[in-house]
């Protein structure tokens, strides 16, 4: 059982270039601020965006925006790429 309830809500400093959001750049987790050192993978919704990151923690996780309300949220943390 994780210690938190997912999905979380996050703060997130973005990249925004032809586009709102582009990709993260760092985000706030449990008063923790985590620089996104590699960006994975990503893929759209209907209504949101995905991210799988590798923060500067040595963790990946599962970040998704919500467009329509400018929301962020960590989904799922994993230990590393490969483990949940």
């Amino acid at each position: 059982m994780s210690e938190y309830d997912f999905p979380k809500k996050i703060r997130v400093m973005g990249y925004s270039g032809y586009r709102l959001n582009e990709r993260p750049l760092y985000f706030v987790f449990d008063n923790h601020k985590l620089q996104v050192e590699n960006v994975i993978d990503r893929w759209h919704g209907e209504d949101y965006d995905y991210f799988r990151v590798l923060a500067d923690d040595g963790r990946v996780y599962l970040i998704k925006w919500q467009r329509i309300d400018d929301a962020w949220f960590v989904v799922k943390i994993m230990e590393r790429l490969g483990k949940h």
